[in-house]
């Protein structure tokens, strides 16, 4: 009760600021002695529609995008846009039931959720809270992996295409993508330094700036290709029996489904960014029209950059779009594109593993309060700047914690297929069970009415999606296992 009556208190401070820090001085106790100024005693948030949108694209228009061309020339000019408008419509609709789930009770007043877990123990509760936890916090690790690789690539297509451009095209500059990676970890260890999310806004504007930029460069070269061929490729029931066998089309058909999917899912961090929201309004109206925003800019650049990627080189459109080789010319244009992802990718990077830090610095924290080596932060004053905290235990965990991604990133190079499947694990319970369930739960819908049914058939369904994109990438990774040593993998 005391916990309710200081939010309230707060909640009213909202309006005579010259108080607030009085009033809710007088409050701490309440608030479990912290610093006060939100009315749960956080530093006020400054979050807004535009701040949550960039978040979101930066999240959602990942290196996605460049897989797309591929992903519609499995299914064809009917069925890929048909899919593609349909997983955007589920990840709006579930993430609007989700925006609902960060204060729990109620939409104003009531407790606020912190992260994607807080939510769900405090709505939903037992075992599921650690089900939830662990396909989350597997997911993004997964996902860290998958950047790193992804990013190494693109830095080893700038190489190759300035090596080919030089050799006139007659070497074929084979390298290893292992140097890159090691360069891109280097990087990272530096960044994941900076302590908490939301001091990296401008990270995300910078990301979102690159993610245009790169996709809009795959976009007009598709475009140019088209006008050269004169005509769109592809057809209507996607790439034609005889490129392929009968089952790989199936099997590679079930994964352009996952691809799909997962160009959409960012459900994982969508608590954590209302959470950077300033309020009133209500964060949870500001979300709705962020993430309404947002799906509508990802979608329709999705279907651009698909669809022309798939005009432009029909049954053969590369698995990713810039570094695939179907562009040789201009060879700067290509350049500029991969050297935008690689920007990109290092900040999604953090994006991503903010949430892993902070989970296990809080965790440390709670199981040993007192220690120095967790505790204490040395001040290092930088001319110009504000004075960094340095904590030594950050410093050696996070650090470690890129190191692991960037080792099993070089053991595992094609890694797209895994993190398929890891996609179709974190697809069904993140972005559709658990929102449906809170929803239902938060709303006291009753079991077997209308719309309880309407929410589980959806949930259903996409649990047979994920299962279908799983086993389609599984196969895909089976088939990569088969002809390949580790460390030792040349593009």
């Amino acid at each position: 009760m005391k916990e309710i009556m200081g939010d309230n208190i707060a909640a009213t401070n909202h309006h005579h600021h010259h108080h607030q820090v009085f009033d809710v001085s007088i409050d701490v106790p309440s608030q479990n002695g912290s610093k006060c100024f939100d009315d749960d005693g956080r530093l006020n948030r400054t979050g807004t529609v535009w701040t949550a949108s960039a978040h979101i694209i930066t999240a959602v228009i990942g290196s996605g995008v460049l897989s797309l061309a591929w992903a519609i020339a499995q299914l064809g000019w009917v069925a890929g846009p048909a899919v593609m408008f349909l997983f955007s419509f589920v990840t709006y609709y579930t993430s609007s039931l989700l925006t609902d789930c960060y204060r729990t009770a109620d939409p104003v007043f009531g407790k606020r959720n912190y992260t994607y877990m807080d939510a769900v123990r405090s709505i939903l509760g037992g075992a599921k809270v650690k089900a939830c936890g662990l396909i989350q916090y597997l997911n993004l690790f997964g996902i860290a992996i998958g950047y790193t690789i992804a990013a190494s690539i693109s830095m080893m297509a700038i190489k190759r295409s300035n090596c080919f451009h030089e050799s006139g095209g007659n070497n074929p500059c084979h390298m290893s993508s292992n140097p890159y990676m090691i360069l891109f970890g280097v990087m990272e260890i530096f960044l994941s330094q900076i302590p908490d999310f939301d001091q990296i806004w401008w990270l995300s504007i910078v990301a979102a700036v690159m993610s245009f930029t790169y996709s809009a460069i795959g976009l007009a070269l598709g475009i140019v290709q088209v006008a050269a061929n004169g005509a769109f490729k592809g057809s209507l029931t996607g790439i034609s029996i005889g490129t392929v066998t009968q089952t790989q089309k199936i099997w590679r058909s079930f994964q352009a489904l996952g691809d799909i999917a997962f160009a959409y899912s960012y459900s994982v961090i969508l608590i954590e960014i209302q959470d950077t929201l300033k309020s009133p309004p209500a964060e949870s109206k500001t979300m709705k029209k962020a993430a309404k925003l947002s799906i509508a800019v990802t979608t329709a650049f999705y279907m651009l950059c698909g669809c022309m990627g798939y005009a432009a080189f029909g049954d053969f459109a590369p698995g990713n779009l810039l570094t695939g080789f179907g562009f040789y010319n201009p060879f700067w244009l290509l350049d500029i594109a991969n050297a935008a992802i690689v920007v990109h990718l290092v900040g999604a990077y953090q994006v991503f593993c903010q949430p892993i830090f902070a989970f296990v610095e809080k965790q440390v924290a709670e199981s040993w309060p007192d220690s120095y080596f967790l505790g204490k932060e040395f001040k290092i004053p930088f001319p110009g700047l504000l004075p960094y905290k340095l904590n030594l235990f950050r410093l050696v965990w996070r650090s470690c914690f890129v190191i692991l991604t960037t080792v099993i990133s070089m053991l595992l190079p094609f890694f797209n297929d895994v993190v398929g499947i890891l996609g179709a694990l974190g697809f069904w319970p993140l972005t559709v069970y658990f929102p449906v369930e809170m929803y239902i739960a938060q709303k006291k819908i009753t079991k077997w009415s209308t719309r309880w049914m309407c929410l589980q058939m959806l949930s259903m369904a996409c649990l047979v999606l994920s299962i279908i994109a799983g086993a389609g990438s599984i196969v895909g990774v089976v088939n990569d296992v088969k002809a390949y040593t580790p460390f030792k993998t040349t593009y």
